[in-house]
């Protein structure tokens, strides 16, 4: 009889014990993937969060901590219970290269971490992938940060005002990919209204002036800073029929921020062109 106990005692114990593993590999209530990103084979998400608003501290190319603000997401991932887990650098490899491929790009990679950053339309994208257990284990900390308010095209009327005023005028209309300097086509209604305040200043002549934020080296700053002006001063002269000798670009890469670099909202501001009067 205690025999007999014990047996189904065992076998209660076991039942209990599968139907926890059947649960476990299955996503928490609530829980999916971020849209911008699948997950590793053979994992399923034990833990999410997700905050409209919200900070979090990513690193900078120089491995400096650097806060951003905007909707935030936490996804924690676990492997399935009957699978064999990749290796942690195999994890990390596999997020770098998806986010490459969409034109994202790596800030800065750790042990058992990576950082990445991917600009897509009105959204700058930071991405934190953290692995632990021997790679049985990863965390997504994603943060989704939108273009500022400031990005509303400016006419050329107030451009205008504001070079008669100040000298200069700051364009926060003009789109570039992370690290590259081809203009990209949501650019064209702040391009046109450049035009037109060129074809109604016909005496105005301007430098187009580059800067960036300093995220990066000094150098490659400068070279991308003037990469884009030349490329604006490409498209204005080209598309839209500038005379090209009202127009001389430069870049000064991070020499004049208009804000602090210490967080996304600052260096937003400071990755912009200036229309200075020549």
């Amino acid at each position: 009889m205690i025999y007999r106990n014990r047996m189904a005692i065992c076998v209660c114990l076991a039942s209990i014990l599968l139907v926890n593993i059947v649960f476990a590999d299955e996503d928490a209530e609530g829980c999916v993937d971020h849209p911008l990103l699948t997950r590793m084979p053979e994992f399923y998400i034990q833990d999410c969060e997700m905050r409209d608003f919200d900070q979090m501290d990513f690193l900078n190319k120089q491995g400096e901590e650097t806060t951003v603000e905007g909707k935030r997401y936490y996804i924690s991932h676990y492997i399935n219970s009957d699978a064999q887990p990749p290796s942690e650098i195999q994890i990390l490899r596999n997020f770098t290269n998806a986010i490459q491929k969409i034109g994202g790009a790596k800030i800065y990679e750790e042990r058992s971490d990576v950082y990445l950053r991917v600009e897509k339309g009105d959204m700058t994208t930071w991405i934190h992938v953290h692995t632990w257990n021997d790679g049985a284990g990863y965390d997504l900390n994603i943060v989704e940060v939108k273009r500022m308010a400031q990005d509303i095209v400016a006419d050329a009327k107030s451009m205008a005002q504001d070079i008669k005023t100040m000298g200069k005028v700051a364009i926060y209309g003009i789109y570039f990919d992370f690290n590259k300097a081809d203009v990209k086509p949501e650019s064209e209604p702040t391009l046109k209204e450049i035009a037109n305040l060129l074809e109604q200043n016909p005496k105005l002549n301007l430098y187009i002036v580059g800067h960036t934020d300093n995220v990066g080296s000094f150098n490659a700053n400068m070279d991308l800073s003037q990469r884009r002006a030349e490329a604006v001063f490409q498209v204005l002269t080209t598309k839209y029929g500038v005379d090209k000798k009202r127009l001389k670009s430069h870049g000064v890469g991070p020499l004049s921020p208009a804000a602090p670099n210490k967080t996304e909202e600052g260096r937003a501001k400071n990755r912009r062109v200036e229309l200075v009067e020549q």
